[in-house]
C-alpha cells in the first residue's frame, strides 16, 4: 500500500527509463520555463505522503506540492465527493446562477477564518494570487485609497499586480511594467536582524522602517492596505513575530489600513491552527481581511478571500468574481477537506509533526556547522544553511546539492529564501511517525555526505 511505504529507488538513479522518455517529450512539447532539471519525476500516483513515478520508483514527500497537500495525495473521501458532484454538473458560474457548494463552502469559512469583525463574508477564486489580488481589491474598495505596502521576502503570486507584491524579481523578469503604488518595507527576519539586535530591538526597527515609508514614500492617507505572510514562504520560511503583529494592527488601525494576511500557503492546519492568524486573534491582533488557497482543495483549484461584511459589500457588482471562481467540483473538494481536516484534528498533526521534526533538526543544528537556524509554527518549518554560524552567510550550494542527493535516495525537498539556502518541510500532515523518521534518516545522511 503505497500511503504507509518507504521511501525505495529501484531503478539505481533518477530519473529511470519512462521516466526519461516523458521528460524528452514535454521539452519538446512545453515552454522552457517550465522544464526545469532539478526533479526529473514523472509522477504515476500518490497516496498520502508517498509519490511513485512512472518507473515504480517511491518518494516520500516533503514538498507538498509547495504547501497544497497538507491533506495528502488522494485522500479517499475527497475523491469521493468530486465523483459525487461531477454525476450531477461539472460547472455554474456563481455569478450568473447559484450553487449551494459554493454558500456552504462559503458558511463554512465564515464561521472558521479569525478575520476583525463579528459577521464573516467569503469570496472564491481559483488560485493564491487571485485570491492576494482580489483581497487588494476589495481593500481599496472599502478604503477608496489606492497604495499597498508589502514586505521584503514576500510572495504573493505571477499576476502583474502580485508580481509587483512579490520581492524577488526572479519571478518577474521582462514581465513589466508593473502597477504604481506598490511600497516595500524590510520583513522582521530576526536571524538576520541588523547590528546583531535581539528580539525587542530588532522588532523596534522593522517597525520604524515601516513607519519611515509614511514620511519617505506613501502617506499613511493613501495606504489602503499592508499585506503580509504570517510565515513567510518563498521568503525563507520566517515567522512574522507576534510582537511586530501587535505593532501592525496598532499602525493599521491608527490609520484606517487593512492589513491583510496572505495565508496562501501557511492556512488549513499547516502551522498547528486552521490559518496561522489564529494566533494573532488569540493575541488579540486579528487581521483585516485573510487570503488562502493551495491546500484547502486537498489539490483542486481553488482559493478564499474572507473578510467582515461591511469590507466584503464595498465591492461593486461586477468588480470581483469569473467563470470558474468557486467551481463546483473545487467547492465540493474544499467542503470535504476542510470535514476531515477538523474531524481528524490535522491541527494536532501539525503539532505532532512540528514537535518531533524541530526536535530532530535541532539536534542536527548542534552537530553539524552548516545549519544555521531552525524555525518554524507547527509542521511548517525552515532549516536554514550557512557557510559558518559565526558569518551566517549563505549557503546555497550546500543546499542545491543536499536536494539533489536526497532525490536519489527517495525524498523530496525543496529551498526557499532570497539566496535559496533554506530547506522548507512541508510533508503532508497524514505522514506517518515510520515515514517521518525514514526521511529524517535520509535527511542527516544527505548532510553527512555532502560534508564528506
Amino acid at each position: 500500500m503505497l500511503g504507509k511505504a518507504k521511501p525505495q529507488v529501484v531503478t539505481g538513479s533518477i530519473p529511470g527509463p519512462k521516466a526519461k522518455e516523458i521528460l524528452k517529450r514535454r521539452n519538446e512539447a512545453v515552454p522552457k520555463a517550465l522544464c526545469g532539471t532539478a526533479y526529473p519525476i514523472c509522477m504515476a500516483k500518490g497516496e498520502g505522503a508517498m509519490l511513485e513515478d512512472v518507473d515504480g520508483n517511491r518518494f516520500l514527500d516533503w514538498i507538498g506540492g509547495v504547501g497544497v497537500l497538507n491533506i495528502g495525495y488522494s485522500q479517499p473521501e475527497v475523491i469521493e465527493a468530486v465523483k459525487m458532484q461531477a454525476d450531477k454538473y461539472f460547472h455554474g458560474i456563481f455569478n450568473v446562477y447559484v450553487h449551494e457548494g459554493y454558500v456552504k463552502l462559503a458558511e463554512m469559512f465564515n464561521e472558521t477564518v479569525p478575520c476583525k469583525g463579528d459577521r464573516m463574508k467569503t469570496y472564491f477564486a481559483n488560485s493564491g494570487a487571485e485570491a492576494d489580488e482580489n483581497a487588494v481589491k476589495i481593500a481599496r474598495a472599502y478604503t477608496e485609497r489606492q497604495d499597498i505596502i508589502c514586505f521584503s521576502g514576500a510572495f504573493h503570486g505571477r499576476t502583474n499586480l502580485t508580481m509587483a507584491l512579490t520581492a524577488k524579481k526572479a519571478y518577474a523578469l521582462r514581465m513589466g511594467p508593473f502597477p504604481s503604488g506598490i511600497y516595500r518595507t524590510e520583513f522582521p527576519y530576526l536571524y538576520r536582524a541588523p547590528n546583531g539586535y535581539g528580539k525587542d530591538e530588532a522588532v523596534q526597527y522593522y517597525t520604524d522602517r515601516l513607519l519611515s515609508l509614511f514620511d519617505e514614500a506613501a502617506p499613511a492617507s493613501d495606504v489602503a492596505a499592508i499585506i503580509i505572510e504570517p510565515f513567510q514562504g518563498e521568503g525563507g520560511f520566517v515567522p512574522a513575530p507576534l510582537e511586530f503583529v501587535k505593532k501592525l494592527r496598532e499602525i493599521c488601525d491608527e490609520n484606517e489600513i487593512m492589513l491583510i494576511a496572505d495565508e496562501v500557503q501557511c492556512g488549513n492546519c499547516r502551522t498547528g491552527k486552521y490559518f496561522a492568524s489564529e494566533y494573532w486573534k488569540e493575541a488579540g491582533v486579528p487581521p483585516d481581511i485573510i487570503a488562502t488557497a493551495k491546500s484547502m482543495g486537498a489539490g483542486v483549484p481553488i482559493s478564499a478571500v474572507t473578510a467582515r461584511e461591511e469590507v466584503m459589500d464595498a465591492a461593486l457588482p461586477g468588480t470581483i468574481g469569473g467563470t470558474y471562481c468557486g467551481n463546483p467540483l473545487a467547492c465540493a473538494a474544499a467542503i470535504k477537506t476542510m470535514e476531515v481536516m477538523k474531524r481528524e484534528d490535522y491541527c494536532e498533526k501539525a503539532m505532532h509533526i512540528g514537535k518531533y521534526v524541530i526536535e530532530a533538526f535541532e539536534k542536527m543544528k548542534n552537530k553539524y556547522p552548516v545549519i544555521g537556524d531552525v524555525r518554524g509554527l507547527g509542521a511548517m518549518i525552515g532549516v536554514e544553511f550557512v557557510k559558518d554560524k559565526e558569518s551566517k552567510e549563505p549557503n546555497p550550494a550546500f543546499v542545491n546539492r543536499l536536494v539533489q542527493t536526497a532525490l536519489q535516495k527517495g525524498l523530496l525537498l525543496e529551498n526557499a529564501g532570497s539566496s535559496g539556502n533554506v530547506i522548507r518541510f512541508l510533508a503532508p500532515l497524514c505522514m506517518t511517525d515510520g515515514q517521518m523518521e525514514a526521511g529524517l534518516k535520509i535527511f542527516e545522511e544527505c548532510i553527512k555526505e555532502n560534508l564528506a
